[in-house]
């Protein structure tokens, strides 16, 4: 029976899928050195991810998620790449503490929310005229503490 994961147990299995895109196959101690714990708490993580049917882990082999668990990680890491190309590409956060945040962000956002924001970042990145405008004023915005008069003046003379 497959049970709510918790952010925890949503990392191993974002770990684990892609330590399975890095390598043929993975083990306690990649999973161990990838998440920065200690190998009887991968083994215990591993455990109760194999009760609720997400992995498959003989006793001392290689770990697979099952397609439950491939579904999930992969649900984890499209939540991670949204927030991550939000708050780096949109704005403008530096890529490490971006990819941080990203991580402890990604097993809060509903469904709903991930789905508006994916669309944003979608939509703000193929602007056929490049970067927006209203983008190009929140940076400055932001850097400077106050609007740069230009670029509302360009703004508002696009609106007619």
């Amino acid at each position: 029976m497959i049970s709510e994961q918790t952010a925890s147990m949503e990392d191993y299995l974002e770990a684990i899928a892609k330590l399975r895109e890095e390598e043929p196959e993975v083990r306690v101690t990649q999973i161990s050195k990838r998440l920065g714990v200690k190998k009887p708490s991968v083994t215990a993580a591993l455990h109760k991810l194999s009760e609720d049917g997400l992995v498959q882990h003989p006793r001392y082999g290689t770990v697979e998620l099952t397609r439950q668990g491939q579904r999930i990680a992969g649900e984890v890491m499209r939540r991670h790449e949204v927030l991550f190309r939000f708050l780096s590409e949109i704005l403008g956060i530096d890529q490490g503490i971006a990819q941080e945040d990203a991580c402890n962000m990604e097993h809060l956002l509903s469904p709903t929310s991930l789905e508006k924001l994916a669309k944003f970042v979608e939509f703000v990145l193929t602007c056929p005229k490049g970067e927006p405008a209203w983008l190009e004023a929140f940076t400055y915005y932001f850097e400077h503490g106050e609007r740069d008069q230009e670029i509302v003046a360009r703004c508002l003379g696009e609106e007619s």
